[in-house]
Order: C-alpha cells, then structure tokens, then sequence
C-alpha cells in the first residue's frame, strides 16, 4: 500500500498549538529552573554569589525577550504568498512589454523562467514554491517548520534566524549556569532543594543542552545559506550547479535578508526605508547576475 504524503501534510497542520505550547513549556521550565529555584535566591546571597546571579538573570531575561520576539513573528508572519491572478509586468522572455496573462501557460506547461503552479493554478514569481502544507505557494520558500507553525519565507526568513540565533544563545546561557547544579548531582555531598525543583533542575538541563547541540547545527547550516543567498530547497534543487544566479557576495547577500539598517539586525523587524528601497524583502524581485539570468529556478 502506497504511502499518501498528503495525509502527513494534514498531520503537521494538526501539530499546530502543540507545538507553541511545547516550545513555551521548555521556557516555563528552564524559567523555574534558572530564575525561581537557583539564581533568584542567589541575589540575597550577597558577595560574589549575588553579582553572578544578577549577571545571569539579567542575560537570561534579555535574551529570553529576543528569542519569544523574534519567535511569535515568525509564527505570527506570513511568509509571503502569490496575489491572485499575479503576473509578471513583461514578457522577459521574449523582451516586449506586453503584459502575461495565465492563459499563455497552461498548466501542463511551463515556459523558461516563467513558472506554473499545477496545484495553484497560477503563475508563479522568482524563487517561489508550493508548500503542500500550507496549501499554497512561498514566496522564497525555505521549509515548513512544525515548531513555528508556519512557512519560512521571504517576509518572515530574517525572524526565523533570529529565533535560532537567540534560542542558541540563551539555551547555552541555561546550560552553562545550571551545569554546576548538575554536577552536584553526581557527588556525594547534600543538596539542597526538594525533589520536584531537582528534577526541574535536572530537566532544565538536559533539555537546553540537547536544543543548544541541535539548533547550533541549523544555525551554522543557514548562515552558509544566506551567505550563498540561497534557500534550503534551491540549495537541494541546485547541487549540480557550479554558479547561482542570485549570489551577489557576502554583503549584498546578507543585506537581502537583514536589510541595510544596522540598527535593526538584531530585532525581528524593518526600517521604513529598507522596505522602501529593498525590492528583495518583498519577495517579488531579486537582483542577479546578467550572465547567469538564463538560470531558472
């Protein structure tokens, strides 16, 4: 019996909520961990002990602003999706400037660089695919991502790196300061606490180290990405392509999806005039190179 890939696209749609409230569930216990069992008390300690645990609680709660930040606007974005009845303004192809319509390209057909969504029935802009889970197509599509609930696009990509820039962070930061507690756990000597704030400890701790190994992979993997300018299905679609037209260097890579405004590269959002001058955040125009223009994807 043949395997319906579509049933376990219904199946992630389902995940939904679960997966917000599992994502909240690792914050609420990592934040009964760090901020109410261990380093809260420790500010009334006094010396030293209470300086490290101001030090702590104070990256803690900076961070831990960032990482829910960035990631209710990825969850809360969206990606980026086709009009209706979106057409490019001319003809690339044949070099006028005469309007497409949809009915030049039915849907068993596909012409050069302008493509058709079969499932959508409609055309589809540069770097845009169909997302069966969402139903719809992507502008700059990366992946669906079950622990967003969403798409990641072209409209919400820089939020998503956010989100795995600041949770690789402060799950470090859990898993450095609760490593001495758990230490503990292994020597001879009393401690402190009762049974359910050591084991909430104990948990705390595993679960940031086991989240800070696994998204410091994705972070290093998409760094690589946005310094080719690429996505993670064209990196899949174009590993026999020596060249890529969109790559335009490091910096203008980077620009593409951070923008051009320093001070917003940290925060899950835009200036004005980024939005305004950067056609790429948009995700309808990307800027290539001339000679590699017959490059479709």
């Amino acid at each position: 019996m043949a395997w319906n890939v579509f049933k376990f696209c219904t199946a992630l749609r389902g995940l939904g909520s679960i997966m917000i409230l599992l994502v909240l569930g690792v914050v609420g216990v990592s934040y009964y961990a760090v901020v109410i069992t261990n380093y809260g008390p420790g500010l009334a300690a006094g010396g030293l002990d209470s300086l490290i645990a101001f030090i702590v609680l104070i990256l803690f709660h900076c961070l831990l602003v960032m990482l829910l930040w960035s990631y209710f606007s990825v969850v809360f974005t969206d990606p980026g999706g086709v009009p209706p009845n979106w057409r490019p303004a001319v003809d690339e192809e044949r070099g006028d400037s005469d309007p497409l319509t949809a009915s030049e390209f039915p849907p068993e057909s596909e012409n050069g660089r302008i493509r058709f969504c079969r499932k959508c029935n409609q055309l589809k802009p540069p770097r845009c695919h169909h997302c069966s889970v969402c139903g719809r197509c992507i502008l700059k599509m990366d992946h669906h991502c079950v622990w967003v609930v969403n798409c990641v696009g072209a409209l919400n990509y820089k939020y998503f790196l956010l989100f795995l820039f600041y949770t690789f962070l402060e799950t470090t930061l859990v898993t450095l300061s609760l490593l001495p507690h758990f230490i503990a756990f292994f020597s001879d000597g009393e401690i402190p606490g009762t049974p359910g704030t050591l084991a909430t400890t104990f948990l705390a701790f595993v679960l940031n180290l086991a989240f800070a190994l696994s998204v410091m992979g994705f972070l290093i993997m998409h760094i690589s990405l946005v310094a080719g300018n690429t996505t993670t299905i064209e990196a899949y679609e174009k590993k026999t392509t020596p060249k890529w037209r969109y790559d335009l260097g490091r910096k203008r890579n980077f620009e593409q999806v951070f923008g051009m405004d320093k001070k917003y590269w940290f925060v899950p959002a835009y200036s004005e005039e980024d939005l305004r001058r950067m056609p790429a955040l948009q995700g309808f125009e990307y800027p290539s190179k001339p000679d590699l223009d017959s490059q479709e994807f």
